[in-house]
């Protein structure tokens, strides 16, 4: 991979990692039309580059990380059901990822919905700005619907606040910030194994000749393309953050609906046309 390749991903996931629109369709298109959708380390940086994105949310919201020590046990309990669930069923999710249709037919279908959510749920006398513990189950439990290729974690978990009575913009926010555990365990786990090449027993027992190992085969072009990659995605997402909070609080999520409706018939045409496109 190359350095623009790089960055050119990198746009694509801080553009669309916070947004309902599906990062995993984008990282589909913009990798296959490049050509290198097929390479291992392609699909460790996608998931790797994710460590810029989470970066820039915590630097935008820095005052609530730093808050109260409630918050982060609301943070726990809502992201509980999607490890819980992803390591059960952690095959399922894998060969769901074979089926680049899944992705296509998720964004149509979710699409759909975004179109009609405003009118489902709109913000009462006394709309909810701080989920209860319950509350942040229920989020999180929405939120592994996005298990699905193509769904959309920020998509599923705003439309579980909003059935919880939230603020769209209070459901976005929180969304945002259930990306932080979220996002780190699954860069993390990637990193771990799939870019240094250990077991997750390698790092618990602290196996200094293993680890060293695993350091010492990246290249120098790969620390590159790594770094370049997550201040890229990191500069990205801080702005893309901005732009949707204040997008959705004047205007909803129907444009997100159709934009979604319009990627997942790019891919499908993309599919008829015999074109190889592989999930990242």
């Amino acid at each position: 991979m190359s350095i623009w390749q790089a960055i050119i991903l990198a746009i694509v996931e801080g553009l669309t990692e916070f947004l309902p629109v599906s990062s995993t369709g984008h990282m589909v298109i913009a990798s296959s039309l490049m050509g290198i959708s097929a390479f291992q380390f392609t699909k460790m940086f996608t998931v790797a580059v994710q460590f810029g994105a989470i970066i820039s949310v915590v630097v935008l919201y820095w005052r609530r990380f730093i808050n109260s020590f409630d918050f982060y046990k609301k943070l726990m309990v809502a992201v509980i059901p999607a490890l819980a669930i992803g390591f059960v069923l952690k095959d399922v999710v894998d060969a769901m990822l074979e089926r680049v249709e899944i992705v296509a037919i998720s964004l149509l279908l979710g699409g759909l919905i975004l179109i009609f959510v405003d009118r489902w749920f709109t913000d009462g006398s006394r709309p909810v700005t701080t989920p209860s513990y319950k509350n942040a189950l229920i989020i999180g439990l929405f939120q592994c619907i996005a298990m699905i290729p193509g769904v959309s974690r920020s998509a599923s978990s705003i439309i579980g606040g909003l059935t919880q009575h939230m603020t769209r913009k209070a459901a976005a926010e929180f969304s945002f910030f259930m990306a932080v555990p979220t996002m780190l365990a699954a860069a993390t786990y990637t990193v771990i194994t799939d870019l240094l090449h250990l077991e997750i027993s390698d790092v618990l027992k602290f196996n200094l000749p293993k680890i060293q190992a695993g350091f010492a085969s990246i290249t120098p072009q790969e620390w590159q393309v790594l770094a370049v990659g997550n201040i890229v995605a990191f500069l990205v997402a801080m702005a893309a953050i901005k732009f949707f909070v204040g997008f959705l609080t004047k205007n909803g999520f129907k444009l997100f609906g159709y934009y979604r409706i319009l990627v997942g018939l790019v891919i499908l045409l993309l599919l008829s046309l015999g074109v190889d496109i592989q999930l990242v």
